[in-house]
């Protein structure tokens, strides 16, 4: 079974997952890169960030094109951002128009907001058949976090 892990990563602790979950599923793996850059300190990371979400930006991603049509499980990672996924998730979402494919999703988050999140994605994700979703605290800080990415995995196929 052909398993693409895609994610953005912000502060570290969502590639931090992605990672885990690649090696445990031997699966392929696309962190998301934009164009426009977040600040990353002070009271302007948390006022972009969550305008953000706000205004449903659509970031450009600077990756080159990803051939769904190989995989038959996309894994969709984003850190909690104002209750939702991150823009640059919704820019993947939006420009890749994705169906009929098995989804899971997970969440790094720094105190709450997933269930939120991931009723937001599933939402932007219409067409699909949703497999899992799970959320982690702060994951470069909790090590357990690693093991239970490592079973979350596991399950999921």
């Amino acid at each position: 079974m052909s398993v693409l892990v895609v994610y953005f990563s912000f502060e570290g602790n969502t590639k931090l997952i992605a990672e885990k979950i690649r090696e445990t599923l031997n699966a392929d793996m696309v962190e998301l890169k934009t164009s426009k850059k977040y600040p990353t300190e002070g009271l302007g990371k948390y006022f972009w960030g969550g305008k953000s979400v706000v205004f449903g930006d659509k970031p450009t991603l600077t990756n080159e094109s990803i051939d769904l049509s190989r995989y038959e499980t996309i894994i969709i990672g984003t850190p909690v951002w104002a209750g939702s996924f991150a823009p640059p998730i919704r820019s993947f979402v939006n420009d890749y128009k994705i169906k009929n494919k098995r989804i899971a999703i997970f969440a790094s988050h720094g105190g709450g907001g997933a269930v939120k999140c991931f009723t937001k994605l599933k939402e932007a994700l219409p067409e699909n058949k949703f497999i899992g979703e799970t959320a982690y605290v702060e994951p470069k800080k909790n090590p357990e976090s690693i093991d239970n990415a490592v079973k979350w995995a596991s399950g999921l196929l």
